[in-house]
């Protein structure tokens, strides 16, 4: 069958509308326009990834900015919140595993850019949404321009600055950007004045952002001051329902920006007025394409790699010029000497969470293991380091046949080009439901014809038709997938089912070197040094399958001291019944185990200080060895079938 595409419009350019962009103090500017951003005047296709400084143990920090920038990462992306750093009014802290100055200064040394998102309110699933117990109990009204709040704010932003002194863009330093608030979508008025106030205090950065959702038109936002950022999730871990959700609309090429489905238990519609956020004044940027899943009480998962890879493959194909995952690196909870940090339905919110387990099934784990998902995106950020000025230009062009929501047989496919030039973007795989073959493919984009394949199995991909390859070399079509340069050669993965025909334009050709999947999700490229690893990342059929060996579990008659009420509030979530096992190491203990019990809450304590939890979910529970350094107990509650489990 023959598949072709809607018209191509190229799309118009407005620059110098935005009162954003900034140059450094040599020089170097960046700025932003309709479209994309630029660096010195050039396109550019930024790739961010979220991870809480203050959620990873300082000691860890740097290898796992190092890991980030061998998956692709340009920009780490991490929130300051508030109640970490000043649980008790007046007395801040940025010390330990809260120094926010010395995590930048690290991802500026391993060489990636930093985004720093200064609330005040962040959500992050933490209590409260980040602020601190004492200003709820303050006499004024929150997340407004009531000036009582505004002077919080103020004294906020200003701790802020000061830690980041001499660290912003224009001093040289690695902080390009700094989103604002977060999910608020109705009070545009109040984000101008949060930014004018982080100004004021110091906090000067090229970009500012805010989160452009919302359920109905897209948030209302300061239109000539930010650039509004968006994301998408694989499902719904705060939908009130306990059942199996419709298929995902991230799965299929809609061209929608604005995820309505994000932020759902906690956005209220916005309605009574005709606005509608003005999308083409804008590049099309996400900050939270979901990494991953966290687990609520009531809905628990199981993400594979491929449930993130196609839904940012999608994203791509589809305009995103700023691609950001939240979370990209995983994570553990605070806990503060009071009382638990996690957002809870004991604290106002609609959603419980595990108390110290922050671990997202991120592509990086809270430990700093590198799942299936870090492998696969790396396949989309080789190609966009090599060819995201060129892709940065490229506008989204719809399939000529439509595909509804829920179609499990129809071909999804779209389109990203110029004038002649582009890729032909294909997602054959939607989460939990199975799609039928398509045979017979012939993809037209009006400016070349592929050649026939078949379209089989959970795969997603890309082609390129008219590409430059440099040197005057014109790769009219290839059905592979394009990687990166090693070198004169041109690196393409072989596509699953699909074989790999290349057809130059002419006369003129370039050496082209072809890798199967297994191979290609090995290949790193950093600081222009092409190697691939020895080992691929964890995938889900290997944490299913993982050995149960290096540590002795033994049950316990009797509990070995008594659990702190905050902490037996989690096992007692629906019942009563709990269970003590003793854990200890063997000799020759991996450097993680996998304990595999089939329960409801779990909970490791050593010499007596709860050091992780989880909400069982199907899969082993991996804990690392260098946590368990000492009386080691694992204390579970019982199974109980009252929730969505995968």
């Amino acid at each position: 069958m023959l598949y072709r595409f809607k018209e191509f419009i190229k799309e118009d350019i407005i620059t110098g509308h935005l009162n954003l962009g900034g140059t450094d103090n040599v020089g170097n500017e960046i700025g932003v326009n309709s479209l994309y951003f630029t660096k010195n005047g050039k396109p550019v296709l930024p790739v961010m990834g979220e991870m809480h400084f203050s959620r990873v143990p300082r000691e860890h920090w740097k290898r796992s900015l190092e890991l980030m920038k061998a998956g692709g990462i340009d920009i780490v992306a991490t929130y300051i919140i508030w109640i970490y750093h000043e649980p008790t009014e007046g007395q801040l802290d940025f010390t330990g595993n809260l120094d926010l100055r010395e995590f930048v200064k690290l991802a500026d040394e391993v060489g990636l850019k930093v985004c720093i998102r200064i609330g005040p309110w962040c959500h992050g699933e933490v209590r409260n949404g980040g602020f601190p117990d004492w200003i709820l109990k303050k006499p004024f009204m929150l997340r407004t321009n009531d000036e009582q709040y505004l002077k919080q704010v103020r004294n906020w932003f200003s701790a802020i600055a000061s830690q980041l002194f001499g660290l912003y863009f224009k001093d040289g330093g690695p902080v390009v950007m700094c989103q604002l608030e977060n999910e608020l979508t109705d009070n545009a008025e109040h984000l101008l004045t949060l930014k004018h106030i982080a100004i004021e205090e110091g906090i000067m950065v090229p970009i500012y952002t805010v989160t452009g959702w919302n359920a109905v038109n897209g948030a209302k936002i300061p239109v000539d001051d930010v650039v509004p950022t968006f994301g998408g999730y694989c499902d719904a871990p705060w939908d009130e329902g306990i059942e199996q959700l419709s298929p995902c609309a991230r799965y299929y090429f809609t061209g929608i920006r604005n995820d309505s489905a994000i932020g759902k238990d906690l956005i209220k519609k916005v309605v009574g007025d005709d606005w509608q956020l003005p999308y083409k004044r804008y590049p099309y940027a996400t900050c939270e394409i979901g990494g991953g899943l966290m687990n609520t009480y009531h809905r628990r998962y199981q993400i594979a790699g491929i449930d993130i890879y196609a839904m940012a493959l999608i994203m791509l194909c589809e305009g995103a010029n700023l691609l950001g995952y939240y979370m990209y690196h995983g994570g553990i909870n605070m806990i503060q000497k009071n009382y638990t940090l996690q957002e809870s339905k004991a604290t106002g919110y609609p959603n419980d969470y595990p108390m110290i387990s922050y671990d997202f099934q991120a592509p990086i784990s809270s430990y700093g293991q590198a799942r299936e998902s870090y492998d696969l995106l790396n396949l989309l950020h080789l190609f966009i380091h090599e060819y995201g000025q060129r892709l940065a230009q490229m506008t989204y062009v719809e399939s000529e046949l439509s595909v509804e929501i829920g179609d499990m047989t129809s071909l999804r496919y779209g389109m990203r080009r110029d004038e002649n030039s582009g890729f032909v973007f294909i997602n054959h795989y939607q989460r939990l439901h199975a799609v039928d073959d398509v045979l017979n493919v012939e993809i037209d984009t009006g400016e070349v014809k592929f050649p026939i394949f078949d379209v089989k199995g959970d795969i997603s991909f890309f082609m390129p038709f008219n590409m430059d390859m440099g040197n005057g070399v014109i790769l009219k079509y290839a059905t592979a997938q394009p990687l990166c340069k090693d070198g004169d050669c041109w690196l393409f993965m072989e596509i699953p089912g699909i074989s790999p025909v290349f057809e130059f334009s002419g006369g003129k050709t370039c050496p082209v070197k072809v890798v199967n999947l297994d191979k290609a999700k090995r290949l790193r490229k950093v600081d222009g040094r092409v190697y691939f690893e020895d080992t691929c990342s964890l995938t889900l059929e290997d944490l299913m399958n993982a050995p149960q060996i290096g540590y002795k579990l033994s049950k316990l008659n009797a509990p070995k001291f008594e659990i702190p009420s905050k902490y037996m509030a989690e096992l007692e979530y629906s019942h009563k019944n709990v269970e003590w096992y003793s854990l200890t190491l063997d000799e020759d203990c991996p450097e993680f185990i996998n304990l595999n019990i089939k329960c409801d809450v779990m909970q490791l304590y050593v010499d007596g200080e709860l050091v992780e939890d989880d909400f069982y979910h199907n899969q082993p529970w991996r804990l690392p060895k260098y946590l368990i350094n000492g009386k080691a107990y694992i204390v579970i509650s019982e199974y109980q079938d009252n929730g969505y489990m995968e």
